[in-house]
């Protein structure tokens, strides 16, 4: 029974994450992953959400289909994204693109995307007059109360506008707690493709990504070779959706003795994870977690570890 009165209207979401059965319907697509644990469930409310806009309304598109479905109010949002919803959707859209909402620490963060380079005068004069931390249009500022900041643990950064955060901060937090428990006893930990830095400082981590925290460097071109990945005892890494694939040939050159494993994409995460156990690692762990609630997408979570001299004997958690 749908209990989420947008399921089956928009495309926001693929299973109904209000109904009763969510948890067995969207477990069936974990039928190909190779688990060695159940399910992590977030029951995370999203802190951000991509939104379409044109002339003829503000919401998602419906399913399979460029129609927007108009949208004040969405039961998998933070409340407070919800709240600001109704003002912004009224806004003057007089063109077409892509808005997205991200809740910060301090407030609402509004960026705008169009194939019109420039805002209208009538949007910038309403946009001002709505509670929001910032607006952009196109990577220009519209209008800005304050910087927006987003937290790690105890560890609060600036948010570019755009940037990537995981979709809600219970699973950001359940992710992390993962990685740290994973990364006990390590000493020299590298994070890469670590993004605004969900690991990186509770870790105290060599960050690295082409913007955000710590060096900046594109591993999909530039990714660290062997003989920097040995001064590690210890990698983490969370990918975009295209997978680390030329990270993770590096890595299987390696003797980094254990690398924990972000992968919001199974697809991609299967080929690099063939590339590390071919370069001499084992899969000791992977646990599916419902990051991505309500959507058609696991994110995986795994641990990696190779024996500084071969054994006959798996190894252990």
């Amino acid at each position: 029974m749908c209990a989420c009165p947008l399921f089956g209207k928009c495309g926001g979401c693929k299973f109904d994450f209000t109904a009763a059965d969510y948890r067995d319907n969207k477990s069936q697509l974990l039928c190909d992953i190779p688990s060695t644990s159940a399910p992590v469930w977030t029951n995370a409310l999203r802190r951000r959400a991509d939104f379409s806009f044109s002339p003829m309304g503000f919401g998602f598109y419906a399913p399979k289909s460029k129609d927007i479905v108009p949208v004040t109010h969405c039961p998998g949002l933070m409340p407070e994204i919800n709240a600001a919803l109704p003002a912004i959707a009224a806004l003057p859209w007089n063109t077409a693109g892509g808005a997205l909402i991200t809740l910060c620490d301090n407030g609402i963060d509004l960026a705008v995307t169009s194939p019109t380079p420039y805002f209208s005068a009538d949007f910038k004069a309403a946009a001002e007059k709505l509670n929001l931390m910032r607006v952009t249009w196109n990577g220009k500022t519209v209008c800005q109360r304050a910087t927006p900041t987003v937290s790690f643990g105890d560890t609060s950064v600036p948010y570019p506008a755009g940037a990537f955060l995981q979709p809600g901060i219970a699973g950001a937090d359940t992710l992390r707690d993962m990685v740290v428990s994973r990364a006990n006893g390590a000493r020299h930990v590298a994070d890469l493709f670590c993004g605004l830095g969900n690991f990186t400082f509770v870790l105290r981590a060599d960050g690295f990504d082409i913007s955000g925290t710590g060096t900046a460097r594109d591993l999909f071109k530039n990714p660290l070779r062997v003989g920097q990945l040995n001064l590690y005892d210890c990698v983490v890494m969370d990918p975009p959706r295209a997978g680390a694939d030329a990270q993770c040939r590096e890595l299987a050159k390696s003797n980094v003795p254990r690398v924990i494993y972000v992968s919001c994409n199974p697809e991609t995460f299967k080929r690099d994870c063939h590339t590390l156990t071919q370069g001499g690692y084992t899969l000791c762990e992977l646990i599916p977690v419902d990051q991505f609630v309500g959507a058609a997408h696991w994110e995986l979570f795994a641990v990696f570890e190779k024996p500084a001299h071969p054994v006959a004997h798996p190894c252990t958690r």
